[in-house]
């Protein structure tokens, strides 16, 4: 098989969002691109849109099976050449208030975005050079982080469990993989206006409308639907991956939001009292405790 002609890279979760993004500008400058999507309609249409710069993967993150073929289905298109990236952009958020959160809703959010951007990387590694003997200059490996991982929210506790235990697996894979030459940052996005921001609104919070959180969680929702869709565009994520790429040296970091003193800088200051107060003064943790108290007295339960 002829070697492709220009530098490639996989993106995960390139569907749509930032994914999508990612592809657009990552094939704008230069770079062939195999997007991983779930869906045969979704792969014929960026094909369509991307025409000679992409090539669809099918897999979900989560089958093993289905990532070693997509990697095995890279390799013979690479034809000896070395891949110049991994994105790993797939993920999902599972909202609720941890203490009702069903297990299983905990382990689907760690299998995507966690175990899967492991499987994920194991699996692409020796296309990037982990392996030997190495016959071209490494590539990198871009993880997908978010605000989220450094400072949590309640109701998105299994979300930032996910991408706070990603960014301990990334420092730790940065610093293994200096043995190959193969550099990890982390891309680290405020609220970005993607259709995430629909299944947000859609998400059933039916199972908790019962507990002592069911009016503070529905605020929540409201209030993050809002300023979701207000928030930049997933344009400004897929710049921050191309310089992730291509720059040198790479940043360790990208924060991407924004207002970074505000969304980043300010809440890294802030003491966690202080933080846990203006959380408390939003959602209403203290009056949910009063009401607690007061329902007590009276002899009464809740749940």
């Amino acid at each position: 098989m002829t070697q492709l002609s220009k530098r490639a890279v996989v993106v995960t979760g390139a569907s749509t969002g930032i994914g999508a993004a990612c592809v657009a500008s990552l094939a704008q400058a230069g770079f062939f691109v195999f997007g991983s999507v779930r869906k045969t309609a979704d792969a014929e249409r960026l094909q369509t849109r991307f025409a000679a710069d992409f090539a669809p993967l099918l897999f979900d993150v989560t089958d093993a099976g289905a990532v070693a073929r997509a990697a095995r289905e890279v390799e013979a298109q690479l034809a000896g050449a070395t891949l110049a990236g991994l994105v790993n952009n797939a993920g999902v958020a599972v909202p609720g208030p941890l203490l009702h959160l069903p297990i299983a809703d905990l382990r689907r959010q760690l299998e995507v975005n966690l175990i899967g951007q492991l499987q994920v990387t194991q699996a692409f590694a020796p296309l990037l050079g982990a392996r030997e003997p190495q016959s071209a200059a490494p590539g990198r490996i871009v993880m997908m982080s978010s605000v989220a991982g450094r400072f949590a929210s309640p109701f998105l506790g299994a979300y930032n469990a996910s991408k706070f235990a990603l960014e301990g697996m990334s420092d730790a894979l940065r610093r293994e993989l200096k043995a190959y030459g193969i550099d990890v940052i982390l891309i680290e996005p405020g609220m970005i206006a993607t259709p995430i921001w629909d299944k947000a609104e859609s998400a059933d919070f039916a199972p908790f409308a019962d507990s002592i959180y069911g009016d503070a969680a529905r605020r929540m929702q409201t209030w993050a639907v809002t300023e979701g869709r207000a928030a930049p565009g997933p344009e400004i994520v897929a710049d921050a991956v191309l310089r992730a790429l291509t720059a040198s040296p790479a940043p360790l970091r990208a924060p991407v939001m924004k207002n970074r003193f505000l969304g980043w800088t300010l809440p890294g200051l802030t003491p966690a009292r202080l933080v846990d107060w203006l959380t408390d003064r939003r959602l209403g943790f203290s009056a949910l405790r009063k009401k607690l108290l007061a329902t007590a007295a009276k002899g009464e339960t809740h749940v």
